[in-house]
């Protein structure tokens, strides 16, 4: 796929779509595409490439952020590029006037042909400029609680965490609060190879929104691998009392990896903030600069 954005016009190229959905995580081998495994990649590639034969994609789609097993999303963004459609089977669907399928008739194709698990919310065409990945500014996921004595509920058991302990929100804030800011989080990352583990952590604060329900917003400009779970992990230790609240920041200070991670199905993918669309292909090159290509933007 090429590095620069598809025209927005499709004059001379293939033109970029923005492709929004989420997806229960539960039954995907994450996000990325592998040999003999099911990832939400692998089925939406495959339903893209069932699309009309004169409609071809132009490459794989590009992520905002490759989601690990287990883990799921209701505001993932991708793009990919496409070429217009030609000769007959312009006559046997609607399209629009610069050659494109009409792009509510494709999402409802799409939404045919995928699996009830994963979503296509909607498709436009992408600003000049844009790059899922690259483009955006900053990504927002939500982690789920439930400390309720009998577990969680049984139709809440896919996105939500049984926590066996009561939970004190105040210690776990105050905890928190110690975090953000632009720190490197060696301690709460599976290290890549050649990957950095700065990151600059906008938001990360519990609130309880029932009884015994509570979620974790957490906010970044980007994640590495394992980071929110890790940060989940030992909030949650200093929740129930097993950790003082000074205990992350004494992790997070030391480097050394954190063996606490909390299991996957209790964080979702939220939200992806991108610029102006004057200001995405800007926010593209600078984010290329700062971060190797073969860094993973991913947020667990």
């Amino acid at each position: 796929m090429q590095d620069g954005p598809a025209t927005s016009n499709g004059e001379g190229g293939p033109v970029r779509l923005r492709i929004d959905l989420s997806y229960d995580g539960t039954d995907f081998s994450g996000w990325a595409r592998q040999p003999g495994r099911r990832t939400v990649q692998g089925v939406l590639e495959d339903a893209l490439a069932k699309q009309p034969p004169g409609a071809s994609i132009a490459g794989p789609v590009v992520v905002a952020g490759r989601t690990d097993a287990g883990v799921h999303a209701i505001g993932q963004v991708v793009h990919v590029d496409v070429t217009r459609l030609a000769g007959e089977t312009r006559s046997r669907m609607p399209i629009s006037s610069d050659g494109l399928p009409d792009l509510d008739w494709a999402r409802y194709r799409l939404n045919r042909v995928l699996p009830a698990d994963v979503r296509v919310l909607s498709i436009r065409r992408a600003p000049a400029g844009f790059d899922a990945r690259f483009s955006a500014v900053k990504r927002h996921y939500r982690y789920q609680v439930s400390d309720a004595p009998w577990g969680v509920s049984p139709l809440r058991r896919r996105d939500t965490l049984a926590w066996p302990r009561p939970l004190s929100v105040d210690a776990m804030n105050e905890a928190a609060s110690s975090l953000l800011g632009l720190h490197d989080f060696a301690a709460f990352c599976k290290r890549r190879e050649g990957a950095t583990t700065i990151r600059e952590l906008m938001e990360l604060r519990w609130c309880r929104v029932d009884e015994y329900e509570l979620h974790l917003s957490v906010s970044a400009d980007a994640f590495c691998h394992s980071m929110v779970r890790s940060l989940v992990g030992a909030l949650l230790w200093v929740g129930d009392g097993r950790r003082d609240v000074g205990w992350p920041l004494e992790v997070l200070r030391s480097r050394q990896r954190s063996s606490v991670v909390a299991p996957a199905h209790g964080l979702t993918l939220v939200k992806v903030d991108y610029p102006p669309d004057d200001e995405l292909a800007s926010r593209a090159e600078k984010t290329r600069n700062i971060r190797d290509e073969s860094e993973s933007f991913q947020s667990d």
